[in-house]
């Protein structure tokens, strides 16, 4: 039994075995890290909501976008880093593992450095051009302020799991989110509701806790020598290793600001159709966010492990796995959208008790269920394309189907719905346009998984 447990904590070699049977206990740990990320964010709202009030609450909630703008950067550097670190130790490439988790040691000390920088030069300016209320605008900025120039935890944290989750091992990056999650609680409780230090409080008990957690997967890093070495020597930056990790991450960190603008334009046409439908998509929104977690995390697992197996040459095992991973993606969203569409009114049930806006969100929800499974498909295949060393395809997949399919969609059915009855167009358009970004957005990754110029990277022996 010790042994079972001891192996969980290890590198996981996805070349070997059942290929679903891997994926599955890949994506597992990082499935329940992924709940507790959510429930970290959570958390934070409550605790705020409840012992500072609701300027507070909406305070952290303006700081959000602001702060994942600022932060691609970190994202951009973790999806480069995993597929390296995943493509090398499937090769069993000792001196080029070593070389890119040092340079990726490197890159983020550098990233950190810019986004303090910058934050404290464009944080109050920035939300000044928002327009953020008078009233909380103090709020964010020290809010902001502080998230960024203590990012070096956050970033640290985010970066090094993606390392674990290369190497195969995704239960210690779960544990050390588990710990930080916990951690976050207890200070959240103290500073807030002890100290009185309110919205800076629940910035401070963040980066705290991820500094602790960022710590324990260096120290795990430092004890996995049998993998990879460690020492000042490999943190000098080398451009084949540097820029590799840039141009592979540089996609998805684009692609994360961009998706977040189209967002922010969305959200304006929601605003047009009045508070109840506001609250309705707040609702929706959370619900959702549990909803895609298994669709995210089997994409990551479909990464490393098209990683790699393409490190380690064995081209029939990509494309077993890639189906059997696609499978149970699917398998799983389906499950999920059956109980969403059999349950909705009491998930909705847990956020209000005004019955108009229960069925308000129940009826929208129901909209985009089944949209779930079109983004498991979406998911699984561009991991495998991801771990292939393509970042450019899902890039410009994401771009297309949110910027050039939604947005246009959104606001068309709008327009052409407008009546005395809805002088702004019809809410469903809101729902209706994310469902068809969905949907086309699955058919468009199908054909380039098929055709797409990730197999050039393929290994022929």
């Amino acid at each position: 039994m010790l042994e079972k447990i001891k192996l969980l904590f290890q590198a996981t070699d996805m070349t070997e075995g059942t290929p679903w049977k891997k994926i599955v206990i890949f994506t597992v740990p990082m499935l329940l890290g992924n709940i507790a990320q959510q429930l970290y964010s959570t958390v934070d709202s409550i605790v705020v909501g409840k012992y500072v009030g609701d300027n507070a609450l909406a305070a952290v909630g303006s700081a959000t976008p602001i702060l994942n703008l600022l932060l691609v950067l970190f994202v951009g550097i973790s999806m480069g880093a995993s597929i390296m670190v995943a493509q090398y130790f499937g090769a069993r490439q000792r001196k080029e593992l070593s070389y890119t988790i040092g340079n990726c040691i490197t890159l983020t000390g550098v990233a950190t450095l810019i986004i303090m920088i910058i934050s404290v030069i464009i944080v109050r300016p920035l939300l000044e051009v928002l327009q953020t209320p008078a009233s909380i605008i103090d709020w964010c900025t020290s809010y902001l302020l502080i998230l960024c120039v203590g990012s070096v935890g956050s970033a640290y944290y985010n970066i090094l799991c993606g390392v674990l989750r290369g190497l195969g091992d995704a239960f210690s990056a779960l544990i050390y989110l588990v710990v930080a999650a916990g951690l976050n609680i207890v200070l959240d409780l103290l500073f807030v509701a002890q100290f009185n230090m309110g919205v800076s409080g629940v910035a401070w008990a963040t980066i705290i806790s991820q500094a602790i957690s960022a710590f324990l997967c260096f120290r795990k890093l430092r004890k996995m020598t049998e993998h990879f070495d460690m020492g000042f020597g490999y943190l000098k930056p080398i451009k084949k290793y540097a820029g590799k990790i840039v141009s592979l991450g540089l996609p998805s960190g684009l692609t994360q600001a961009i998706l977040s603008l189209a967002m922010i334009t969305v959200q304006s046409l929601t605003n047009s159709f009045g508070e109840m439908l506001i609250a309705a998509n707040v609702i929706i929104m959370r619900v959702d966010g549990f909803a895609m977690l298994p669709n995210f995390s089997f994409g990551t697992a479909m990464t490393t492990y098209s990683g790699q197996n393409i490190g380690a040459k064995k081209t029939d095992r990509v494309l077993k796995g890639a189906k059997q991973g696609t499978i149970l993606a699917v398998v799983t969203s389906t499950v999920l959208t059956v109980l969403i569409l059999m349950f909705g009114k009491q998930l909705m049930g847990i956020f209000t008790e005004t019955t108009e806006l229960v069925d308000l969100a129940r009826r929208m929800m129901g909209i985009i269920a089944a949209g779930y499974i079109a983004v498991a498909v979406t998911q699984s295949l561009s991991g495998v394309m991801r771990g292939a060393g393509d970042t450019m395809t899902p890039m410009w997949i994401s771009l297309v189907s949110t910027v050039g399919i939604r947005v246009p969609i959104a606001y068309g059915l709008a327009f052409i719905t407008r009546s005395p009855e809805y002088p702004n167009g019809r809410p469903e358009s809101v729902f209706i346009s994310l469902l068809c970004s969905w949907l086309l957005g699955a058919l468009i990754t199908s054909f380039f998984y098929v055709k797409g110029k990730w197999k050039r990277n393929l290994p022929t022996t």
